[in-house]
């Protein structure tokens, strides 16, 4: 028991703690933007409201693949709390626009703006953990995050569908602009020493700048145990792709269910991510973290590889699995960039990993739709089957020799 409150012991750290509550804070205010998007693009389109949603989901990942790499780059030179900071605060400024919208063309600029500002606060406050917690921290850390992200994903937008009933959908995004807010006074408490060491004769040149992205790029894959785990992270993006994307038709129907049972396998996936993001930071100084990466690969790809093969109870067990497999796989390949790469490339190199394995997942959504709608009565059986073999293919190539110590 005590091992499984493990990842709270980083809160014990006071600048940490502020940094984490921030992040949270945001990622509520996240929850709020999904479902008050979602309910203002049936107000506008109605049943064709999911084209206005696929736009806005394929130019998030759009952003995060182009501009993340040069956030990476930029929160290695300047100072990491103004980034954050604006970042926070231009995201109050696109939501709170969001309740003047008429028409759809609107909600795609504020959609790539929005999410333009994530993809420069992620990689940075990525980074900025392990400058804050320190070595022996930053594992249970970058867990405790995970965990809460997790959290929020499956409370959140529950939460955000309860505050539209009692104050609408267009006036939820005020909300969501405060929570922003909040987030930006909560990271303005931090304290200013959040830039990562740097020579001071290095120059701030737009050259500078794209010598860093590529430095960022070649760093993450040029080494053997991080061109691994982000490998496997495509291994898991194929996984995950598949659950997010065609979980509602296996059970509304193949499994002939309703809402409610759609509802349950997808919080099931939810609290299993939660509680492996948990463990991982229990057990993240008991095993190498490449093992954990393979482990949780292997796990997720097992799991969905079965699912058009059972009924409702098991595909509740199977996705608990699954959504633990995927944390597995995520959080320790975070760990591991901070384990591999000095202080003072962290940032560009968190940025280089927060574009290719979103790029993996630009990769898999369609690759999950076509399966959908071609296989459907073995959508995860195909699917599954890629993953697993691009996992074997990964294994025998590229697995680092030294596996056993990283």
């Amino acid at each position: 028991m005590t091992a499984a409150f493990a990842p709270f012991r980083s809160l014990r750290n006071p600048t940490f703690a502020r940094l984490y509550l921030a992040q949270t804070t945001s990622l509520l205010g996240d929850a709020l933007t999904w479902v008050g998007l979602a309910l203002l693009a049936f107000e506008l389109a109605g049943s064709n409201s999911s084209v206005i949603l696929g736009g806005a989901l394929t130019l998030r990942v759009t952003a995060f693949v182009l501009l993340s790499p040069i956030a990476g780059a930029l929160a290695d030179r300047f100072d990491r709390k103004l980034i954050l900071v604006i970042s926070d605060l231009g995201r109050m400024i696109v939501i709170a626009l969001m309740p003047f919208v008429t028409q759809a063309w609107q909600i795609y600029g504020l959609m790539f703006a929005l999410n333009a500002l994530t993809a420069f606060f992620t990689p940075t406050y990525q980074a900025t953990i392990p400058l804050v917690t320190g070595k022996d921290d930053y594992g249970q850390a970058i867990s405790l995050s995970g965990a809460t992200y997790e959290t929020l994903g499956v409370l959140g937008p529950g939460i955000a569908g309860g505050v539209a009933v009692l104050i609408g959908a267009r006036s939820i995004f005020y909300l969501d602009a405060a929570t922003f807010l909040i987030s930006a006074l909560l990271i303005l408490t931090l304290p200013r020493s959040l830039n990562a060491p740097r020579d001071p004769t290095e120059s701030s040149s737009a050259t500078t700048t794209w010598r860093d992205v590529r430095d960022g790029t070649v760093r993450l894959w040029a080494d053997a145990p991080m061109r691994y785990a982000l490998l496997l992270e495509f291994v898991a993006s194929v996984t995950g792709a598949l659950v997010l994307v065609n979980t509602v038709g296996l059970v509304r129907g193949s499994l002939n269910l309703g809402n409610l049972e759609y509802g349950l396998v997808m919080g099931a996936f939810g609290i299993g991510a939660t509680l492996a993001a948990l463990a991982a930071g229990a057990l993240e100084r008991r095993l190498p973290r490449t093992r954990f990466v393979l482990l949780g690969a292997i796990v997720t790809t097992l799991a969905v590889i079965l699912a058009n093969l059972v009924g409702f109870a098991p595909l509740l067990a199977l996705w608990l699995v699954a959504g633990a497999g995927q944390n597995w796989v995520n959080l320790p390949t975070q760990a591991l960039i901070a384990d591999r790469t000095p202080v003072d490339a962290q940032g560009r190199v968190y940025g280089a990993h927060f574009a290719w394995s979103h790029l993996w997942w630009a990769l898999a959504y369609p690759l999950a739709g076509w399966l959908g709608a071609s296989f459907a009565a073995r959508d995860f059986l195909i699917g599954g089957l890629v993953g697993l073999v691009a996992l074997i293919v990964v294994q025998v190539a590229l697995v680092p020799r030294d596996l056993e110590r990283h």
